[in-house]
């Protein structure tokens, strides 16, 4: 990618007006931690409304604030908030023994009150959690000590894994009574590694380091997060030394860059997927539609060709790193096949099939271009479909309210790994995170959720990936890898989850 002009005086701008609310000369060691985001951050309430399940912004709720249970770089489980945790005999009661010194960034100690106070909040129906139905599976809490038990009535076998995930965050009981919502949102207390001590809505967030934090202090006791949504300013940023750390950059940038004197780069897999969402309606509810649109998407070749190979291409819903990943689940690159299951369907190249396809333009590396990519592959077969670009918040609302188009790039993040918080919450119609609303593919779900045999339970799923991609009611597209830049006066250790956070940031 070339930077234009353009963006140059854009990241010229905005080095001056950060420069101007006195952030750190970069020609010195680095005291202040500077990292150029690829979002804004719209909410400080990390339990509440459509950003709390936005995949890409939990890297800045887990520098301030602390999940019930923590996951490892490598996604598995830690020892947080929550140090143990069970179900009874029966699996009808939960318990949790909560961690004992743990203070507020504000010196209020963190109690077993807290956590039962933050689970009550988040299964209340009127709370704006939007991870409501899994988290009003419990009731009857109640604290003894440090634990805290609960009944849980329906048998939910992913609700420890959720307090990793989103939404599944402690929140302080005491200080949120005092100051209300809006209090909380002007100043955010938590207990995690960083505290809040500046915030300008759409330009930047400055942190300071907790170092009363009961993981250990974090290395860099000051860092400025920059939001910064375009792909070629973030790239301007950490080869013109404003910022040290930045992530989703286009590939071949990344290569360009890492191999420059002061610049290194770290290229991992993540548990984020590349998807189109399929709505059924318009032309997606003829299936010889939506299976031509699966069979005529060569997967590998934008890989390569786009992503420079940094990619993993999958056909279901489950990446290699998931538990129900099933490698038998094929949807090949077929573009005979597509012209024959359109030609069935009355369209062809002389009479193509069309529909409008919405994706966002640099939240992830060469979204756009993917899209244009597919496109033109599409083209070629008889499908005439027209590209929409919006905001990764507006696909949220729209996705909520079951009005995106057609079809609709997206990025899926899924760390915890189970089914569920893939197939399940993607394909389920009365899901507020899908808009397939067929009724074979809600039967086939429905009985999954409180399946107590595992083994049952991750068949039953590997069964309805294997309907879904036969169906093509979603394309997946691919496993992501995340590109990450950073100073090489600086050490990043990459999260699987995606997340970038600062407190596993060290000086090299």
């Amino acid at each position: 990618m070339t930077l234009s002009r353009r963006s140059l005086l854009k990241s010229s701008a905005a080095a001056a007006t950060f420069a101007a609310v006195g952030l750190p000369s970069f020609a010195q060691a680095i005291d202040e931690l500077v990292v150029a985001y690829n979002v804004n951050l719209p909410s400080w309430d990390p339990t509440v409304g459509l950003s709390a399940v936005n995949p890409t912004i939990q890297g800045f709720y887990q520098s301030v604030f602390d999940l019930f249970i923590p996951q490892n770089t490598d996604l598995s489980f830690g020892s947080g908030i929550i140090t143990d945790y069970g179900w009874n005999d029966d699996r009808s009661a939960i318990w949790m023994d909560v961690r004992e010194g743990v203070s507020w960034h504000n010196g209020d100690p963190l109690t077993a009150e807290d956590v039962a106070w933050s689970l009550t909040r988040a299964g209340n129906p009127d709370s704006g959690n939007p991870i409501q139905f899994i988290w009003g599976k419990v009731n009857n809490i109640q604290t003894d000590g440090n634990r805290v038990t609960a009944d849980m009535p329906e048998y939910e076998p992913t609700f420890f894994k959720w307090m990793s995930f989103l939404t599944g965050y402690v929140m302080p009981k005491k200080y949120y009574e005092e100051v209300g919502a809006e209090g909380f949102e002007a100043a955010p207390v938590g207990t995690g590694p960083y505290m809040v001590e500046k915030f300008e809505r759409n330009a930047f967030v400055r942190l300071k380091a907790n170092e009363n934090y009961w993981g250990g202090a974090p290395e860099f006791k000051a860092v400025t997060i920059k939001f910064v949504t375009d792909a070629a300013s973030r790239v301007a940023e950490v080869e013109s030394g404003n910022s040290h750390v930045t992530l989703e950059v286009p590939y071949e940038e990344f290569d360009r860059l890492k191999a420059k004197d002061g610049i290194d780069g770290v290229a991992a897999p993540i548990s984020d997927i590349g998807m189109i969402f399929l709505n059924d309606i318009e032309v997606m509810t003829d299936p010889n539609v939506r299976m031509a649109a699966a069979h005529a998407i060569d997967k590998s070749l934008i890989i390569e060709r786009l992503l420079s190979g940094y990619g993993v291409p999958i056909d279901t819903l489950q990446t290699p790193d998931y538990v129900a990943y099933d490698d038998s689940i094929k949807v090949p690159y077929d573009p005979e096949k597509s012209k024959d299951l359109l030609a069935a369907s009355g369209y062809g190249p002389d009479n193509p099939v069309k529909f409008k396809i919405q994706t966002t333009k640099g939240f992830k590396p060469k979204d756009y271009e993917m899209v244009q990519a597919i496109v033109g592959l599409w083209r070629r077969v008889g499908i005439e479909a027209e590209i929409e670009v919006y905001e990764i918040a507006k696909h949220f609302e729209l996705r909520a309210a079951d009005q995106l188009a057609p079809a609709a790039f997206y990025n899926w993040g899924n760390s915890v790994g189970d089914p569920t918080t893939s197939t399940g919450f993607a394909m389920f119609g009365p899901s507020p995170h899908s808009v397939w609303d067929g009724e074979d593919t809600f039967n086939a779900i429905l009985p999954l959720w409180g399946e107590a045999d595992e083994a049952k339970r991750i068949e039953g799923w590997k069964a309805v990936d294997k309907r879904i991609a036969e169906n093509a009611e979603v394309i997946p597209l691919l496993q992501y890898v995340q590109p990450i830049l950073h100073s090489s006066a600086v050490k990043v250790t990459p999260h699987r989850s995606g997340a970038l956070l600062p407190h596993l940031m060290t000086r090299a």
